[in-house]
């Protein structure tokens, strides 16, 4: 009888080739997790290429979740336990395995050819590569095609199960049910039945090789996490956003428009709008960026509330009609899903930097408001939120999510509908007296006017339009009018949104500032620093234009400011110049989030210096 340890929370992390289902092992895993009651965080990290070549250290594909008896926030920093496909997994993943780890190794993938692909010279498995690691060698590959001996498939195809063998041991290691995993396989592969049989018996397999082996000495659990009682669900950020669209179309009385051209890691939210149309969604897949931007102002223009969205090098492409948006002040819902850059960059990996491209990157003066999601659960109210901000102040609003908020996955408590707010999109009604630029008093903004409605005809376009008659004006007071009115609006934006707490004391030694997906890094220090006695406090940005009124009091009260980001110290820069407060810059350009113990050491080093 092996024993079982009692664990408060593990990191595990999957890693193989693109064709070895890493990222389909790791979200089932997730999935089984959250079924289990955990908390939870992931991190898929994949490259680039559709399908790299095969054993190289580019190709590694990798997936790391972090699961709790507790609230966590982030995917974990270091892993307990490494799943190691083949050689290149091994070599391009022991950076994230903690020491002392656990290593589990498919000791069929080391041959002399893959040795050679991962630039080993030796073999790692039978030398001192491994010292400090608890290591454990299993011929996967051989094991799952004997599993799968009587199932009439070819050898290439029975290897292709070995991901769900490697997810059977760990589903034993860690006292996870099979059950929701083979629901899933049944109604996947519920047309090509062998296929559900052969991973079936491959899950099976390696649960049941855990089980019967002495390789294996321990298995762990992990208790249920004291979760505020509803309904949960697993969600990524890319479908929390299609939600939080769809809810708010819904709770505006308006139909969405979303335009839309492939681009990751944004892609996902395309493909999730467009199978939801019994929800009066209208989705187009355009040509190119510039035509879903087009296509969605024009949607905008006829009564419909027009999204897209895109990466950093779409949102290049969209500046003009950005710019467009505001200057015709139609409501226009714009998101980024931020990826490591410039030009075509890190396609898959995260990162903060188009913060400054979203405030400043259009000719001219064209403020408009920049919200930013801070979590995968959080990516559904901050596109809820945009949409409510858009109708109701008759402008273009920028959402911020990154790739790995995208990509991401957590619980996420699904909201009662009904208790979701009303949004009142700000609509000239039939029989009212008409000017297309009267604007409302409270937020300055224009009514939204059906095309086709007699009496609200009027004129649209990208030249500087006459305050109220919406007529076209070179007059130079006009234009300096009109100018103040845009900027005094999205000034405005701030009065309607609540303003975010500080978490800690108002004053101290510490103020660490953040927004985006940095928060749950941010927490984690805060928290850690706080029990340990640390005068340390938390502002998370959620609006970062405009920004909140409160920031200005807090930032001054504290001895020392950081802020991290994923970048090179934009908000920092923006902050300093606002405030003129020798704020400390904490910039990282990795691809990954910030890790929790590299920020709490910077944190220490500011302490001790005061």
């Amino acid at each position: 009888m092996k024993k079982v340890v009692e664990l408060n929370q593990v990191t595990v992390r999957f890693a193989g080739d693109s064709g070895d289902g890493i990222q389909l092992t790791g979200s089932q895993f997730t999935r089984t997790t959250a079924i289990s009651h955990n908390d939870l965080s992931t991190l898929p990290d994949f490259p680039a290429e559709i399908r790299a070549p095969a054993g190289t250290l580019y190709g590694v594909s990798g997936f790391q979740i972090q699961f709790s008896s507790h609230k966590v926030h982030t995917p974990g920093d270091v892993a307990d336990v490494l799943v190691a496909m083949n050689p290149a997994a091994l070599k391009a993943s022991l950076r994230y395995l903690r020491h002392n780890g656990v290593v589990i190794v498919n000791t069929d993938a080391f041959t002399g050819r893959n040795l050679r692909i991962a630039d080993f010279e030796d073999n790692p498995l039978e030398g001192g590569f491994l010292d400090g690691y608890q290591v454990f060698q299993v011929g996967m590959t051989r094991l799952t095609r004997e599993a799968l001996d009587e199932v009439d498939l070819s050898f290439k195809e029975k290897e292709r199960c070995k991901n769900f063998f490697a997810l059977g041991m760990i589903y034993w290691m860690y006292t996870r049910p099979l059950e929701p995993t083979i629901e899933w396989i049944n109604t996947k592969f519920a047309k090509k039945p062998i296929w559900a049989e052969a991973n079936i018996l491959a899950l099976k397999a390696g649960r049941n090789f855990a089980e019967a082996t002495e390789i294996f000495t321990t298995a762990y659990t992990v208790p249920e996490a004291d979760i505020e009682p509803g309904i949960y669900r697993q969600i990524t950020g890319n479908e929390a956003i299609s939600l939080g669209l769809i809810a708010a179309s819904d709770k505006a009385g308006k139909n969405i428009f979303y335009g839309s051209y492939p681009i990751t890691p944004a892609s996902d939210i395309l493909q999730y709008m467009a199978v939801h149309k019994n929800f009066g969604v209208k989705s187009f897949q355009a040509e190119d960026e510039i035509a879903a931007i087009g296509a969605s102002i024009g949607a905008s223009f006829a009564g419909d509330i027009g999204v897209t969205a895109t990466s950093g090098p779409g949102i290049a492409l969209k500046g003009e009609f950005m710019g467009f948006a505001v200057m015709t002040e139609l409501p226009l819902v714009v998101i980024n899903v931020q990826r490591g850059g410039p030009s075509t960059g890190l396609p898959t990996k995260t990162e903060q930097s188009d913060l400054l491209q979203g405030l400043f990157g259009r000719n001219g003066e064209a403020p408009l408001p920049i919200i930013a999601a801070k979590s995968p659960a959080d990516c559904f109210h901050a596109a809820f939120e945009a949409v409510e901000i858009a109708v109701k102040f008759m402008t273009p609003v920028l959402v911020l999510s990154d790739g790995y908020l995208a990509n991401g996955a957590e619980p996420w408590k699904i909201p009662d509908v009904d208790q979701l707010p009303r949004i009142q999109p700000n609509v000239a009604h039939p029989g009212e007296p008409y000017q297309p630029y009267r604007r409302d008093e409270k937020t300055l903004a224009r009514k939204w006017a059906t095309p086709g409605t007699a009496g609200f005809e009027h004129r649209i376009g990208g030249l500087e339009k006459e305050n109220g008659t919406g007529n076209v004006s070179y007059e130079p007071e006009n234009h300096q009018l009109m100018t103040d009115l845009r900027a005094a609006k999205v000034a405005k934006v701030g009065e309607a949104v609540k303003e975010p707490d500080i978490y800690g004391d108002p004053q101290g030694d510490v103020l660490i500032v953040s927004w985006g997906s940095t928060f749950g890094t941010v927490l984690t220090v805060v928290d850690e620093l706080r029990q340990e006695g640390a005068s340390v406090s938390f502002y998370h940005l959620r609006w970062v234009n405009p920004l909140p009124k409160k920031l200005d009091n807090y930032i001054k009260n504290f001895k020392k400011v950081i802020i991290p980001e994923l970048n090179t110290g934009q908000l920092s820069m923006l902050l300093r110049a606002r405030y003129l407060v020798d704020i400390v810059s904490y910039g990282q350009m990795k691809g990954q989030p910030i890790l929790v113990h590299k920020l709490k050491e910077k944190i220490a080093e500011l302490i001790e210096e005061l």
